[in-house]
């Protein structure tokens, strides 16, 4: 699932020339838009952390969490990690945005600070068992205690990939797309929930000054996308 970034770069072209905004070029493009996915993204937890401060006992409740995390399920990823007796880290990939449970043999590791984990393992009280693991997370890095867990089960959410809308210079300056599945310098879609699109073209407007509010523009953006879906899939 995935919304093409040469549909929403061309839509913002349209309306950019429709309103007489002047242009915007691949790179000033794939800036903004990498950010208008970012933001779009990131509002997905802060609606989620909202939601929980209101009633849970309705069906328009449960509609709108059961819609929020199919959006977020697009980057929910679940992976172990095999650990040696010498090696007790691992590296989460460098754009993780939320690590959630850890567990060994079933056993939930718990998540501590780093003055805690610290203290913990020289506490001979304390210290950690495979019956009571424990694990530091600093800098995208997870150290895991004790030494004898050997293998680690988590799930965590990616950031999305940035956009990319790549192209090839014709023989008379024009810009040529280059798609997404061409071997050398392919371009990189939005990996935002399909519904999202004309909100992207919006907040990508935005950055071009356009006032997004102006029920002319959302239309005019809505019917951009609607016409290039259909013609994608002529």
């Amino acid at each position: 699932m995935a919304i093409s970034v040469d549909t929403v770069y061309k839509t913002v072209l349209f309306i950019l020339n429709k309103e007489q905004r002047g242009y915007m070029t691949p790179e000033e493009f794939n800036k903004v838009g990498a950010q208008a996915q970012l933001e779009i993204f990131e509002k997905y937890f802060e609606d989620l952390n909202q939601l929980t401060r209101v009633p849970q006992n309705d069906m328009d409740y449960a509609d709108r969490v059961s819609y929020l995390d199919q959006k977020i399920s697009i980057f929910k990823n679940v992976d172990e990690k095999n650990l040696e007796s010498s090696e007790t880290s691992f590296d989460l990939p460098s754009n993780t945005h939320i690590i959630g449970t850890l567990s060994s043999n079933d056993i939930e590791l718990q998540r501590v600070s780093r003055n805690e984990y610290y203290n913990i393992i020289k506490s001979p009280l304390t210290k950690p068992t495979l019956s009571y693991p424990i694990y530091l997370l600093e800098s995208g890095r997870v150290k895991v205690s004790p030494s004898s867990v050997a293998k680690v089960s988590f799930d965590y959410i990616l950031r999305p990939v940035e956009p990319q809308w790549n192209y090839t210079v014709g023989t008379v300056g024009q810009f040529i797309f280059n798609t997404t599945t061409q071997t050398n310098n392919a371009s990189v879609d939005f990996e935002l929930h399909n519904s999202e699109q004309v909100e992207l073209v919006l907040r990508i407007l935005s950055y071009a000054g356009i006032i997004i509010r102006d029920p002319n523009i959302v239309q005019a953006a809505a019917s951009q996308v609607q016409q290039a879906n259909i013609n994608e899939k002529s």
